[in-house]
């Protein structure tokens, strides 16, 4: 399955995912202008990420038989 190119792909989005996710938490934590500026854009990105990681699993699980 590691050599898979479909799972390695969905691996990386759910990577994606995590650092946009610490990336968020770090700027709601450190709280200041960064945050201010940024904190709604990087959870639409988040959001938007997370989407492409459900429908790369759901795909992966179609293509694969279960």
């Amino acid at each position: 399955m590691a050599n898979d190119p479909l799972f390695i792909l969905l691996a990386l989005a759910c990577l994606a995912v995590l650092a946009i996710l610490l990336l968020g938490i770090g700027s709601f934590g450190k709280g200041g202008e960064f945050n201010r500026k940024n904190a709604n854009k990087i959870m639409r990105w988040r959001i938007g990420m997370q989407a492409v990681a459900v429908a790369l699993i759901l795909l992966f699980v179609y293509m694969r038989g279960t």
